[in-house]
C-alpha cells in the first residue's frame, strides 16, 4: 500500500462533518486517563494530526477537544472493557445505545451498522492453537472479537477475547503517516485487513491437519480416527462461523459512499474483500471434505462390520459340523450306525477334522477368513 496517493482532504472533510454534530465542547470534562475511569481495560490511546502521531499532547480531554474541531482524530484501544466504561466512552462520543449493547457482549456475529455519521463493525479475529498430534478433544482454532466505533475524530476498537490481539498494528499505521493522515477509515481498513490476513495463515495451517487426517483416514483401520476427523469438522465450522459473515459488510465496505471512507481506501477494502472470498471458498471446501472423509469412515465401519461378522459366522460355521455330529451320538438310542464299531470313535474324530478343513479352505477361497 505503501507509495499509493491516498484522499488528505478527507480529514478536512471528516473535520467539517463533526463539526456539525451537536455535541460541541461543552463544558470542561475530567480527563478520563488521568482520573482512571478506564483503568484496566486501556491497551493505547492517542491523538493523530496530519497523520503523525501527536506526542506533545498527553491530555485526553485535550486531544479530545482538538478532535472535535477537526485538527485530527483519536484512537483509544480498549480490551475486555465493562459495562460502566464503555457507557462513558459512549456519552464521550455520542454512540448509539444498541452499538454500545453489542460491544459489551461477546459472541457477536460479524456485521457492519451505520448509526447517522457513525460506523459500527464486529469482526471475529481466529488464531491457530499449535498442537504435536490432532487428537479427539485438540483445540485448532481460538477465536476472539474486535469491535470498531469510527466517526468523525474518533476511532474506537473495543477486544474480547485473549485471541483478538492487533499486535504491532498501531506500529505499523505509524510508520506511514501518509495514510493515517487520510483519517479515521484507514485505521478500519487496517484492522480489517489484518484480520483477514489471520484468516489466511489460519487456513494455511489447518490445510496440513486436512491432508494429515485425509492420510491417515485411508490407511487400514483408519476408521479408528473417525472421532479426529469429527472433532477438526468442528474447529472448521469454527472458523466458517468467523470467515462467512464478514464478507457482506466486507463488501459494503467496498461500495459505500461514505465521509469516512476516502475514494482510495474503498479500493484496499476491495481488495480485502477479494482476500476473503478466498479464505471463504478455502473454508467451504475444507468443510465439504471432512464431510466426505466422515462419510467414507463411517462406510469403513460398516465394512468393518461387515468383514467381522462374516468371520465370525464363518468359524460358527465350521463349528457347527463337529456339534451337529456329537450331538447326534451324544443320544440315547441303541441302534445306532456304527455305534459298536471298534473304531468308529476315531471315523467320527476324523470325519469332524475333514469337514472343519474343508470349510475353512472353502471360506478362506472366498475371502471370508
Amino acid at each position: 500500500m505503501t507509495g499509493r496517493r491516498w484522499d488528505l482532504g478527507a480529514t478536512r472533510r471528516m473535520g467539517q462533518l463533526f463539526a456539525r454534530r451537536q455535541l460541541g465542547d461543552g463544558p470542561s470534562r475530567p480527563d478520563l486517563v488521568a482520573s482512571g475511569k478506564l483503568d484496566g481495560a486501556l491497551v493505547d490511546w492517542a491523538f493523530y494530526r496530519d497523520g503523525h502521531r501527536d506526542k506533545r499532547i498527553n491530555s485526553y480531554t485535550e486531544a479530545l477537544g482538538r478532535a472535535k474541531r477537526g485538527q485530527g482524530f483519536v484512537w483509544i484501544g480498549l480490551f475486555q472493557p465493562t459495562d460502566h466504561q464503555l457507557a462513558i466512552i459512549g456519552a464521550e462520543f455520542g454512540l448509539h445505545a444498541l452499538a454500545l449493547e453489542d460491544a459489551s457482549e461477546a459472541h457477536q456475529r460479524p456485521k457492519l451498522e451505520r448509526y447517522d455519521d457513525t460506523l459500527f463493525a464486529v469482526l471475529k479475529t481466529v488464531s491457530y492453537v499449535p498442537h504435536q498430534d490432532l487428537t479427539a478433544t485438540s483445540e485448532v482454532v481460538a477465536t476472539g472479537e474486535v469491535m470498531v466505533f469510527c466517526g468523525p475524530g474518533f476511532v474506537v476498537t473495543v477486544r474480547h477475547g485473549e485471541h483478538s490481539e492487533l499486535t504491532g498494528l498501531r506500529q505499523d499505521l505509524e510508520a506511514e503517516p501518509e495514510r493515517l493522515a487520510v483519517g479515521p477509515g484507514v485505521v478500519l481498513h487496517a484492522i480489517a485487513d489484518h484480520v483477514v490476513d489471520r484468516y489466511l495463515e489460519v487456513a494455511d495451517a489447518v490445510q496440513a491437519d486436512m491432508d494429515l487426517i485425509e492420510s491417515e483416514m485411508f490407511t487400514p483401520r483408519g476408521w479408528r480416527n473417525i472421532d479426529r476427523v469429527y472433532q477438526l469438522k468442528r474447529e472448521v465450522l469454527e472458523l466458517k462461523r468467523a470467515v462467512a459473515p464478514l464478507t457482506g459488510p466486507m463488501r459494503a465496505l467496498s461500495t459505500l459512499r461514505h465521509p469516512l471512507i476516502a475514494d482510495e481506501t474503498r479500493n484496499y477494502f476491495r481488495d480485502v474483500d477479494d482476500h476473503l472470498l478466498r479464505v471463504k471458498e478455502q473454508v467451504i471446501s475444507f468443510d465439504e471434505l471432512l464431510s466426505s472423509i466422515l462419510q467414507a469412515g463411517l462406510a469403513q465401519v460398516q465394512v468393518a462390520e461387515n468383514e467381522d461378522m462374516r468371520r465370525i459366522s464363518s468359524w460358527v460355521a465350521i463349528l457347527a459340523v463337529p456339534t451337529m455330529i456329537a450331538g447326534i451320538y451324544g443320544m440315547n438310542f441303541d441302534y445306532m450306525p456304527e455305534l459298536r464299531t471298534k473304531y468308529g470313535y476315531f471315523v467320527v474324530l476324523g470325519v469332524m477334522l475333514v469337514a472343519c478343513v474343508g470349510l475353512h479352505r472353502l471360506f478362506k477361497r472366498n475371502h471370508w477368513l
